[in-house]
C-alpha cells in the first residue's frame, strides 16, 4: 500500500507526464529556454535517428551516447568539416572520422554534434531532445563522469561503472577474457530487474545497452559531465 505522500508523488508525476509537450519532463524546469526535439525509432533495438541531414542529405544515423566524435561510413562520408542538420534552423559543423558500419548505419551521431551541451532521451515517446540550457536533476538519480558518459549498476550485489552507450541493443556487457552469454542479477538506479541475461566479452569497461536503458528517461549532459535516469513511470513494472 502507498503512503499518501508517495500517492500524491505518484499522481503529480503521471500528471505531469498527461501533457504532450517534453517541457513537463522532468529534465526542463525552465520551459522558456530553446529546446529541439528530434524523433527517432528504436530499429533492431538501435535508436535511429532519420530526420537529420548530413549537408543537406539525408541518412541512417545511430545515436552514440558514448562516442565522443561522429563516426560516417566511407560509402556516405564527405571530405574535411560537415555540417550537421538538427533541424531547418539548427545546424553544428562536424569533422567527422569515418569507420565501415557495414551496412548498419550511415553514421553514428557522436557527442560533438551537442556542442557540449545536454540531450535527453526519451524511448517511450521516440524524441531525443537537445536542450542547451543543461537539465533539471531534483527528480534524477545523477552519476558524474570523467570520460565517457557512465552510471553504477549493481551486479550480483557489487556496483559497477558502465559506459552508457546507446549503440549497444543488448541489456549488460560485461569485461570478460571469454566471450559468451550468462545471468546476473542487476539493479539500475534503483530499478530490480532481477536476474537477466547478459553479455561477457573483452571489453575494457562494462557497458548497458538499450534493453535497460529504455525502461528509463536517461539524460547526459555533456558539458556538465552527468549522466541522470528517472525511472519512467509510464512504463509497466518489471
Amino acid at each position: 500500500m502507498l503512503s499518501k505522500s508517495t500517492a500524491r508523488a505518484t499522481a503529480l508525476v503521471l500528471a505531469l507526464l498527461a501533457g504532450s509537450c517534453s517541457r513537463f519532463l522532468p529534465w526542463n524546469a525552465r520551459p522558456q529556454n530553446p529546446e529541439l526535439n528530434l524523433a527517432f525509432t528504436l530499429e533492431r533495438n538501435l535508436v535511429e535517428m532519420q530526420t537529420l541531414r548530413i549537408n543537406e542529405r539525408p541518412g541512417r544515423f545511430l545515436l552514440g551516447s558514448a562516442a565522443p566524435r561522429t563516426v560516417l561510413d566511407p560509402r556516405y562520408a564527405g571530405t574535411g568539416r560537415q555540417v550537421l542538420q538538427l533541424s531547418d534552423k539548427e545546424t553544428v559543423r562536424i569533422t567527422p572520422s569515418t569507420l565501415d558500419l557495414g551496412g548498419v548505419a550511415d553514421g553514428i551521431i557522436g557527442a560533438d554534434a551537442w556542442n557540449n551541451k545536454a540531450i535527453s532521451i526519451d524511448y517511450k515517446t521516440g524524441l531525443v531532445t537537445y536542450q542547451p540550457t543543461g537539465i533539471e536533476r531534483s527528480m534524477m538519480k545523477v552519476y558524474s563522469y570523467d570520460a565517457e558518459p557512465m552510471i553504477y549498476v549493481t551486479v550480483n550485489g557489487a556496483e559497477v561503472p558502465c559506459v552508457v552507450d546507446t549503440t549497444s541493443p543488448d541489456t549488460l556487457v560485461l569485461p570478460s577474457m571469454t566471450n559468451g552469454r550468462s545471468t546476473a542479477r542487476v539493479n539500475v538506479a534503483g530499478l530490480d530487474f532481477g536476474t537477466i541475461d547478459v553479455r561477457y566479452a573483452n571489453v575494457s569497461r562494462a557497458r548497458v545497452g538499450n534493453r535497460l536503458l529504455s525502461r528509463f528517461l536517461v539524460t547526459i549532459d555533456y558539458g556538465r559531465k552527468v549522466v541522470g535516469l528517472w525511472q519512467d513511470p509510464r512504463l509497466p513494472a518489471v
